[in-house]
């Protein structure tokens, strides 16, 4: 069976380092908020080349934190509105109801599956505070026109850079291009700890620092509760695995970028559609997406060839359970994708041959 994603076999690769990196933590006798946590996120900052880093708990929370900090600023408060692409994961969703903001649910571009930049300006009204632009399947979504509009309605821009660490637009790194950014170290992320992990990025030194106070249960200072805050915080053993796996983070998107190409040049079949081109450094493959009218059917003849796919996503954000007040909402194109995508496996330690060998089944079908 071809795995969709081999993580031990993937973290085997460093096995001895991880082992040396988690013996080191040990042996400190210090597991939180310290040189482990420190040290990455002074490597996530040289990597991103600018901004400062926050090391937290989790994607989701460093999305959550980047709202609540916004409004302990007063910059944003309850009932005001953001705009964010329909199709995304649920948790760009909760980041946003999470802080009781209201999520204004913009169709993506079916040839990109990321946020459609001729429909924000229509969506944007009094209430409109910020525009989260997700990097959807490690593909960057940027565009001078969200400048643009940002400074013509005062909006923040969030960006929801779970799935891009690495990716660039005009060399400027996702996670520098907005006003904030949420970032995933979840194990199946590009740069996965061995654990749930997150970060945010930002270059606003009032912003950090409330981030960083209301990771830390609202406090700046020990037992002094300057916010009502949450506990998000990085552990040293994950930021230890961090530090060890970032070091190859350039070369396994190499990889994971000559698979793709590999994928978009040889898959021959009408009934698939492949991704659309884009230049190199805008689109890092966290997942390559396919699509097809009948996913079910080609999932299942790729399982019977010892093929592993997964679906990303199978259910869009408006027709969850825990969004009732959205079930009704009509947005076709995210129904259209959400219906017929499919991610076919790539990851840095796939062989040559299996890479092949999916390909030839593909064009089979």
């Amino acid at each position: 069976m071809i795995k969709f994603l081999d993580l031990q076999k993937i973290n085997n690769q460093y096995s001895e380092k991880l082992i040396e990196a988690a013996t080191e933590v040990i042996n400190s006798g210090w597991y939180l908020l310290g040189k482990q946590v420190e040290k990455f996120e002074e490597n996530l900052e040289n990597f991103q080349k600018g901004g400062n880093a926050i090391a937290v708990a989790n994607g989701l929370d460093a999305l959550r934190l980047i709202f609540k900090a916004y409004i302990e600023m007063g910059i944003m408060n309850e009932g005001d509105e953001i705009i964010v692409p329909a199709n995304t994961y649920i948790a760009s969703i909760l980041a946003i109801t999470d802080n009781n903001l209201v999520p204004v649910l913009v169709e993506p571009d079916l040839e990109t599956y990321n946020l459609d930049i001729n429909l924000i300006e229509k969506n944007i009204t009094s209430k409109t505070k910020a525009i989260m632009v997700v990097h959807l399947y490690g593909r960057v979504c940027w565009h001078e026109k969200f400048e643009y509009l940002a400074e013509k309605y005062n909006l923040k821009i969030i960006e929801d850079n779970a799935q891009a660490i690495g990716g660039s637009w005009n060399n400027i790194k996702t996670g520098n291009l907005g006003d904030a950014a949420g970032f995933s170290f979840y194990p199946g992320k590009n740069l996965g700890a061995l654990g749930d992990s997150g970060a945010v990025t930002t270059k606003d030194i009032e912003l950090e620092k409330i981030i960083r106070a209301l990771a830390n249960y609202g406090s700046a200072q020990k037992y002094v509760n300057q916010y009502q805050g949450l506990n998000s915080r990085m552990d040293e053993i994950q930021a230890a695995f961090l530090n060890v796996k970032l070091n190859f983070l350039n070369s396994e998107t190499q990889q994971r970028r000559k698979i793709a190409s590999f994928y978009l040049n040889n898959i021959k079949n009408d009934k698939i559609t492949l991704p659309s081109e884009t230049i190199e450094d805008e689109h890092v493959w966290h997942v390559f997406i396919i699509r097809t009218d009948d996913r079910e059917k080609l999932q299942s003849y790729l399982i019977e060839n010892e093929i592993q796919t997964l679906v990303h996503y199978p259910i869009p954000p408006h027709k969850q359970v825990c969004y009732p007040q959205m079930n009704a909402l009509s947005l076709p194109v995210t129904e259209k994708i959400h219906r017929e995508v499919l991610s076919l496996p790539i990851s840095p330690v796939m062989t040559i041959e299996e890479v092949k060998k999916i390909v030839e089944v593909l064009n089979k079908y």
